[in-house]
């Protein structure tokens, strides 16, 4: 065991004095005459306390060199994430695009085959619809929509997401929300509006109506509607999702007048 202390320049002169008497008696057995050693007393170093202020002021700075997030920096997380599963089987993520201030953003269910292939949402047969669904309201992917979906990755065979995917992507699609700030939300389908809306209840009872998300701190309206998958399949749908696509119509024009 080490035990360190501090002297005075008396105490260390008389201990250099007793190894200078040793050294003599061992060496020749006679003590020699020496000149006097000076020691001078060194100041008291009083160590410097680390202050709240000075921690909170670290980490301040910290924050300040933190990057702001933006789409680009989003989508990177995303085609790096490995936070499920998903990420074995897939070939390429697919982040989300269209306009950064869009009026609506639609969020779907998860990417299919080509949207895998590609790296982009709703570009497969389902997505050609969409598109048309959206023009018949002159909406649009590239002028004032932003397309994206609940999970990031194609689920294999096209499932359904399992509740670890759909909360394993949820941070990125929240961020993106909170960039985006779209005046409303087009949820299409049942996996999307039932996560978004944390509700078991069915598309035929959520359709038809709006009703609200929040988001951090600011609350989006939000209409639902079936998803153009569905749609292809059963087109006696098709339909009811036009009354949808109306009421989101007549929505905007309240808000912001002709779109």
């Amino acid at each position: 065991m080490l035990i360190f202390f501090s002297m005075n320049s008396a105490n260390m002169q008389k201990i250099i004095s007793f190894l200078d008497l040793t050294a003599d008696c061992l060496t020749s057995g006679y003590s020699r005459a020496r000149n006097e050693s000076y020691i001078e007393d060194e100041p008291l170093q009083t160590p410097k306390k680390i202050e709240n202020n000075d921690l909170t002021e670290q980490k301040n700075k910290e924050k300040l060199t933190e990057k702001p997030d933006t789409l680009e920096s989003i989508a990177t997380e995303i085609r790096l994430c490995k936070n499920c599963r998903l990420y074995e089987s897939r070939k390429n993520a697919a982040p989300g695009e269209g306009a950064v201030s869009p009026l609506v953003m639609v969020i779907g269910e998860g990417p299919g085959y080509e949207e895998d292939m590609q790296g982009r949402p709703f570009v497969g047969k389902a997505g050609q619809l969409l598109d048309k669904m959206l023009a018949s309201i002159n909406l649009s992917r590239t002028t004032n929509c932003f397309i994206a979906n609940v999970v990031k990755c194609r689920p294999p065979e096209n499932r359904d997401p399992h509740p670890e995917e759909t909360a394993a992507c949820a941070f990125f699609l929240e961020r993106q929300i909170s960039l985006l700030k779209p005046k409303y939300i087009l949820l299409a389908g049942k996996v999307a509006a039932q996560t978004l809306l944390k509700t078991t209840e069915s598309i035929g009872k959520l359709r038809g109506k709006t009703a609200e998300i929040t988001v951090g701190s600011t609350v989006y309206p939000v209409v639902v509607t079936y998803h153009p998958a569905f749609l292809l399949r059963s087109e006696d749908f098709k339909r009811p999702a036009w009354e949808d696509l109306k009421l989101l119509k007549l929505k905007l024009e309240s808000l912001n007048g002709d779109i």
